[in-house]
């Protein structure tokens, strides 16, 4: 899908005392570049403080300088208002007026983490992240969490004012006709003669080896790290006898016993050195069964019904329905990626393939009940 064909382009950039930015990744973005990119709406992440400048240099009917760039530079309506304006809250719930303590930080993080989790959420936006103002934290955390949660659609950026323009109150993008104004050594220059570029910044891409819980925004910016930096480590597969749940990939997996006896009897065999399994193979019943007791106990009423389903063997409906359960509840909680390394792969070529795990079996690891007593 081409840029212009994202039916919600959102320009999101966080600013400080410097509203300019916005006004000025702007016109890079639409006016000045050679494809031009319009965002349908744009969104703040700032301070109180932050909050006020925006409001008055470019959205007060006076100077007013957002509308003044769609009517200098005829751009299409552009959803930019008061609530497109974020102001980031402090522990105590109020605004914060700036980022100066590492609780300030933490908490600033957390919400630009959310919000850009929220906007990556939708497969029909497309983000362009500008960290070009605002706080050098603030510029961090935002460009981190779009490396988190960023798609192959979205961009970063940093916007390039030239000399004298760069920092002067007064300036705010080229204008397309001479504009005299006073620059902040107090020169007299015309805002015409200004050069404003875009700064497009390369990033890593993690999202597709996030687990699924994560790119639902719910988690802080430090545990959407941590599961980032899990991902990047070898795989290392937990199997909890007594809890019943598997750890993958630093996640809690949580398995019905008829889905964790089949995983356990697989994880096992690999463990062995043993092949993957088929459905018709001899005493593939009697190995899940042995697995299944150790789960429910040899007196569960659970156990005669899978023995009473199984008494003539393993059927190919049963053993189908187990792996594509198992594999189903380790996608949807590590998501395709990272639950890659975890699911049962089939092996061999059709018509007798089998399916077993594909980890390295130093990288199995099962807490029997015994070893759990122990300690």
């Amino acid at each position: 899908m081409e840029p212009t064909d994202y039916p919600r382009r959102i320009l999101l950039a966080v600013t400080g005392l410097s509203p300019q930015v916005v006004t000025e990744t702007l016109y890079a973005l639409a006016v000045s570049g050679q494809n031009a990119w319009v965002p349908t709406e744009i969104h703040l992440l700032t301070t109180a403080e932050g909050a006020e400048r925006a409001r008055l240099s470019l959205l007060s009917d006076h100077p007013g300088w957002f509308r003044r760039l769609l009517t200098d530079y005829p751009l299409p309506d552009i959803r930019f208002d008061r609530d497109h304006i974020h102001i980031l809250l402090g522990a105590d719930g109020q605004a914060l007026p700036d980022i100066r303590t590492d609780t300030d930080s933490r908490v600033a993080a957390d919400q630009i983490c959310a919000l850009v989790s929220r906007f990556s959420a939708d497969p029909q936006t497309q983000l362009h992240v500008s960290i070009a103002g605002g706080r050098k934290t603030m510029g961090y955390y935002l460009g981190y969490a779009l490396s988190l949660f960023g798609r192959p659609q979205d961009r970063l950026s940093h916007v390039l004012v030239s000399e004298p323009f760069e920092s002067s109150w007064d300036f705010f993008y080229p204008s397309p006709v001479s504009r005299v104004m006073t620059t902040r050594d107090n020169k007299l220059v015309d805002a015409a003669d200004a050069q404003v570029t875009l700064a497009d910044i390369p990033f890593i891409r993690v999202r597709e080896g996030l687990p699924t819980r994560l790119l639902e925004g719910i988690a802080s910016f430090g545990e959407t790290v941590d599961a980032a930096q899990r991902a990047l480590a070898p795989p290392a597969l937990r199997i909890d006898l007594a809890a019943q749940c598997i750890h993958a990939a630093g996640e809690r997996i949580d398995l019905p016993p008829a889905q964790l006896a089949f995983y356990l009897m697989l994880a096992e065999r690999r463990i062995q050195g043993l092949d993957g399994v088929r459905w018709d193979d001899d005493g593939l019943a009697g190995l899940y069964l042995d697995a299944y007791s150790r789960l429910v106990g040899d007196f569960s009423g659970d156990l005669e019904r899978v023995e009473t389903a199984l008494a003539a063997g393993m059927t190919k409906e049963y053993f189908e329905q187990r792996k594509s359960q198992t594999n189903k509840a380790i996608s949807d909680a590590l998501g395709p990626q990272l639950a890659a390394a975890y699911r049962i792969h089939p092996q061999g070529t059709r018509p007798r393939t089998r399916f077993g795990l594909e980890l390295d079996p130093d990288a199995i690891d099962v807490m029997h009940y015994r070893s759990q007593h122990r300690n």
